[in-house]
């Protein structure tokens, strides 16, 4: 039995053919959002050599999962639903928190899917309630994943399904305070994604693609994530440094007590996504960042490369790029690690203790096409920023995703689960 799964990302897609638990072949192709992305995903496939018995696919072609966060209280149930809206593989375009005046900022913010949440059980009902009954009278006609107090969930499923707004309806993501429960609505979200999301962004004709998407691309990788710190049981980090965005992954072993800074839960798995920081459309981003975090004078010859590598794309600079990737990698991990304040001036909220992941793992093109030097220096540049007093890894064994396998083990994981331990053993543990 021959697997083939399939990446199909904003800028290349990946192939990586898989057998007995064990990379047989892998390769890309230029992701064909212009015409059709099967054109792209097709020819990854055949570039392997290898006709697969089965093909599973993830997407984050056409700007991925745009997800929208309406909760109660900013620090409370919206921070909840934020944390897990991350968690499900989405960009979190809009947070709002309490009762909606209207809807305006919510359609500016173009979302694919609003994640409606509210109260403890048995808590408040007042708000979610009637931020429903505003989707019901708008008719609003994007897809309403409600996670919200159980002790309405049901009524107001009704009041939106009685007014043609597409809903599904999910387990509290807050249930009590403290306890964040992020696995029903990070499935509904998956769901929903897949029923309502992927075919409605014209990224192929027919419906093959749509039939071949298993999940976004990081609910995917955070899945695979997952089962390696699963099997190696130690906290575990990664770091996926991608052309528009860099993600940061962490399944930490909860150490301490929740505390009034932490009434919106805390999450065992968690990502963070920055779409400022990236090698090619958000390069301009990252050297901005990096000079307000002070990692770099003003530079205005860096600022200019930068540019240029936006405006044309598959444009390959290898100095520039380790620059970049470096600045971007250590930005992200500072915010990963201290959090970051849901309004400017505010508390920061969602930090991470880092110290003791035993491993960190190193992902996106830039890593993959760097020489095994030049990738470690890429990721040093963040893991030895310890200017702030964040709490990075002490001691970590580092290690590059040079064959992109945890897409593919996350993939792996819903139906053949050894297989995808055996990958991620094989390729990044034993490698």
């Amino acid at each position: 039995m021959i697997v083939t799964c399939v990446d199909v990302g904003s800028t290349f897609t990946k192939a990586v053919a898989v057998q007995d638990g064990q990379l047989i072949a892998s390769a890309a192709h230029r992701t064909t959002v212009e015409t059709d992305v099967l054109h792209g995903l097709d020819a990854a496939v055949a570039a392997t050599g290898v006709k697969p018995d089965e093909l599973l696919v993830c997407s984050s072609a056409g700007g991925g999962l745009r997800l929208a966060v309406i909760g109660y209280e900013r620090l409370v149930t919206a921070q909840a639903g934020y944390r897990v809206g991350l968690s499900a593989g989405a960009r979190v375009v809009h947070v709002a928190a309490g009762m909606l005046p209207s809807l305006d900022e919510l359609r500016a913010a173009r979302p694919d899917v609003v994640l409606l949440v509210g109260g403890t059980d048995g808590g408040d009902a007042e708000t979610i309630s009637h931020n429903a009954l505003k989707l019901a009278k708008a008719r609003w006609r994007v897809p309403v994943v409600l996670a919200g107090n159980a002790s309405v969930a049901s009524e107001l499923s009704e009041l939106l399904a009685a007014k043609g707004v597409p809903v599904t309806v999910a387990g509290n993501v807050l249930p009590s305070i403290g306890v964040l429960d992020p696995g029903p609505a990070r499935a509904a979200i998956r769901e929903v994604f897949l029923k309502h999301v992927i075919g409605g962004k014209k990224l192929s004709r027919g419906k093959r693609f749509a039939s071949l998407v298993r999940g976004a691309t990081p609910d995917l990788v955070l899945t695979g994530v997952e089962l390696l710190a699963a099997h190696t049981q130690g906290d575990l980090l990664v770091v996926d440094v991608g052309g528009a965005t860099t993600d940061v992954y962490s399944v930490l072993n909860p150490t301490h007590e929740i505390g009034e800074a932490e009434v919106a839960g805390v999450l065992t798995a968690a990502r963070t996504v920055e779409g400022d920081l990236g090698m090619r459309w958000s390069a301009p981003g990252v050297v901005a960042a990096a000079e307000a975090e002070k990692l770099i004078d003003a530079n205005a010859e860096l600022r200019q490369a930068a540019e240029s590598l936006a405006a044309q794309p598959e444009t390959i600079v290898s100095s520039i790029d380790e620059e970049i990737a470096g600045l971007a990698v250590a930005v992200a991990l500072r915010r990963h690690a201290r959090g970051e304040p849901l309004e400017p001036g505010g508390p920061r909220r969602g930090g991470r203790d880092l110290r003791a992941a035993q491993i960190v793992v190193g992902s996106g093109g830039v890593l993959r096409h760097s020489s095994a030097a030049a990738a470690h220096r890429i990721l040093a540049r963040g893991l030895r920023d310890d200017a702030g007093g964040w709490p990075l890894p002490r001691e970590p064994r580092v290690i590059v995703d040079s064959a992109y396998v945890l897409a593919a083990a996350g993939l792996l994981a819903e139906s053949r689960p050894a297989m995808a331990v055996s990958l991620l053993a094989s390729r990044l543990l034993d490698s």
